[in-house]
């Protein structure tokens, strides 16, 4: 488009002037994609087509659409997998830590659907982590043997 429209002329007519002016230059041939089938035309079209298109192509989760109450319930559920491929008791006890803070603070202001969720139970989510993990136990501490309290004499004694 490198004219204004006049003003005497419709919208439409002076589109249907420039798209005809177009196809008499030949701007429309050899066109990249000529012949190939429109991506997603031949699919069974519904509502959230475009939704699912722009997740896959930005590569979102789908469980980011999910209400907060729910994407906890799918995050205890993965928890025991995920907890698999961790080494160490502390950083096991640190991800429960921080999912059972999140658990309370949608507890404390719920926002979405009221769904009950209970939080993650520390010391039985680690007994089963340390049975997958044999390996990795940390080593009880040694008992300690109180040794005997030494009294030093002074070198100056006050008369």
């Amino acid at each position: 488009m490198t004219q204004r429209k006049p003003r005497s002329d419709s919208i439409e007519s002076w589109v249907e002037r420039q798209i005809s002016d177009a196809e008499k230059r030949g701007a429309f041939e050899n066109l990249p994609g000529l012949g190939k089938p429109i991506p997603g035309a031949g699919k069974r079209h519904d509502d959230s087509a475009w939704l699912r298109g722009y997740l896959h192509r930005e590569n979102v989760p789908a469980d980011a659409l999910l209400p907060l109450p729910l994407q906890l319930r799918k995050e205890i559920e993965r928890l025991p997998d995920e907890l698999r491929r961790v080494r160490s008791e502390d950083v096991v006890r640190q991800r429960i830590s921080d999912l059972n803070k999140r658990i309370v603070d949608w507890t404390r202001t719920p926002i979405g659907p009221q769904i009950w969720i209970r939080q993650v139970d520390a010391e039985d989510t680690v007994a089963a982590w340390r049975e997958s993990h044999p390996l990795t136990r940390t080593p009880e501490p040694a008992p300690t043997v109180e040794m005997p309290a030494v009294t030093k004499r002074r070198w100056f004694r006050r008369k």
